[in-house]
């Protein structure tokens, strides 16, 4: 078959046409999954002035080592009178807000071996289970926790963990199944560790119908309101107190 010039040229046209489509609908390569330390190291800079502030109140005042730290996200940041509440236990509160499992392991030595705590008590989740329009799997952000635990007990075998359960805030109704989830996690995780307690704090935000206590909320419908935390000190101290306990009369 021959082909005049015309039609070679209209040929070529439609050639030329093809690729140009063909590339734009070409599969582009998918990107590879950002890790938990990367997702950490880029949110760097949000903490880092809360780590200043703790370097400030450290060098003002030496913090008791050994004692009991408090970590964790905004829900214990803004726990600001979390000594007092806990008086006489040796609590110190190192908590930044707006952070996640992955933020707490990857902070871990700038937390822990610092203060050499004989307790810890740690709350974070929360922001994991909201983060991204999809929820993320509950086993993934265990399993960022079940590192720090982990971190922890390598450190000092001896080590004692009190979890703090993530709360069922009415800001997140529709994730509710995913915080119970993790929650079991963390639950059998601390059943089944030497040295690890799980508390859960959900019971005292709630009325007596199961209904969420909004009177405890701020109006973003997760961060609290003073006598929320008046309710954690109920449950918390008494768990605390019986660690501390156990950690003091250890031979």
């Amino acid at each position: 078959m021959t082909f005049s010039l015309r039609d070679r040229a209209l040929l070529h046209r439609l050639v030329i046409v093809i690729a140009f489509f063909g590339a734009g609908f070409a599969p582009v390569a998918a990107a590879a999954p950002t890790t938990s330390e990367e997702s950490a190291a880029k949110r760097w800079a949000r903490y880092e002035p809360s780590f200043k502030a703790f370097a400030e109140q450290d060098a003002a005042r030496s913090p008791m080592k050994g004692g009991i730290l408090f970590v964790g996200s905004s829900i214990f940041r803004q726990w600001t009178t979390v000594p007092e509440q806990m008086a006489p236990l040796p609590v110190l509160n190192r908590a930044f807000g707006g952070s996640r499992t992955g933020d707490q392991v990857a902070r871990f030595d700038q937390l822990v071996p610092v203060y050499s705590p004989k307790v810890i008590v740690y709350y974070c989740g929360s922001n994991d289970l909201k983060a991204g329009p999809v929820p993320e799997d509950p086993a993934m952000i265990f399993a960022r926790f079940r590192e720090f635990s982990e971190r922890a007990r390598n450190f000092n075998p001896s080590i004692r963990l009190v979890f703090a359960s993530s709360t069922r805030s009415p800001d997140r109704v529709g994730r509710w199944e995913q915080v119970d989830h993790y929650n079991a996690l963390a639950r059998a995780h601390c059943a089944g560790t030497p040295g690890h307690v799980f508390v859960d704090l959900n019971p005292a935000l709630v009325d007596a119908d199961g209904h969420p206590r909004l009177d405890l909320y701020k109006d973003d419908k997760l961060h609290f309101h003073p006598p929320a935390y008046v309710e954690f000190t109920r449950i918390i101290k008494p768990v605390l107190a019986r660690v501390w306990a156990e950690v003091e009369n250890k031979p």
